[in-house]
């Protein structure tokens, strides 16, 4: 049996026979075509949303990450924290736990006139496994760096080890801090955000005046180099630090 199928192409008309097997498989493979359109479109829209809260989720989860820093907010005026973690590696990130938090341990990068995110991009390039004159490899990095502007970026996450401190990288976190010259002597941009990172460290983590130490304090090393050659100026770090961490207190209960 045979079936007429009319085209129609501009003004003109054409006609044509089909079998029934032939009109069959056409109104087959029509059908075909809708639903392979169909999946499709369903696939790519599944993915446009998947992709939207994949971005979302990730948005999500880097504010929080910035509100963990900004619960010092109020009396702290908002310490910002710009989260660049270096990439998980055996000289600079080892992901090694780090259980307890006897300390704060501050530095000076010994790098004058670079600021903080030259400084961490340092400490991610030892990720390719980089050695000194004598053929050692380099292991270094830190929890966190202080710009020269004040800008704080966090380098290593607070419950993992950082190579900054020798034999205390296992009990303490670690701020290394920018300066413009080779006196090692901090801006008041990065003394101010210094002071109030160490008091959220302190506060957060329950540690005392005696626990805000120098990297000379572990072995001897002039670092930081101002605060090794001023000792009164250390003092008053710490005095700063602690001060700022009462006066919050106060505040706290005021509110």
């Amino acid at each position: 049996m045979l079936i007429e199928e009319y085209k129609i192409d501009g003004a003109n008309t054409m006609r044509r026979k089909l079998t029934r097997e032939q009109y069959r498989r056409k109104k087959k493979m029509k059908r075909l075509l809708v639903l392979s359109s169909l999946i499709l479109l369903f696939i790519t829209g599944v993915g446009l949303i998947g992709g939207g809260l994949s971005k979302l989720g990730k948005s999500i989860f880097h504010q929080k990450s910035r509100q963990t820093m900004q619960l010092v907010d109020g009396f702290y005026e908002k310490l910002e924290v710009e989260e660049m973690l270096l990439t998980p590696n055996e000289y600079s990130r080892p992901q090694i736990a780090l259980n307890k938090v006897n300390g704060v341990v501050i530095h000076y990068t010994a790098n004058p006139g670079t600021d903080a995110e030259a400084n961490r991009n340092y400490f991610e390039g030892l990720k390719e496994g980089k050695t000194y004159s004598n053929g050692n490899y380099i292991y270094s990095s830190s929890n966190f760096i202080v710009g020269l502007k004040g800008n704080i970026v966090q380098c290593v996450p607070l419950n993992e080890i950082a190579y900054a401190s020798n034999e205390r990288n296992e009990d303490t976190i670690s701020i290394e801090v920018c300066h413009p010259d080779d006196t090692g002597k901090f801006t008041k941009k990065s003394y101010k955000s210094l002071v109030k990172l160490t008091a959220w460290i302190c506060s957060e983590y329950n540690l005392q005046k005696e626990d805000i130490i120098r990297h000379y304090d572990v072995t001897g090393k002039q670092c930081p180099k101002y605060y090794v050659e001023h000792e009164e100026e250390w003092l008053q770090f710490k005095e700063d630090v602690f001060q700022m961490i009462e006066e919050n207190a106060k505040n706290e209960e005021k509110k």
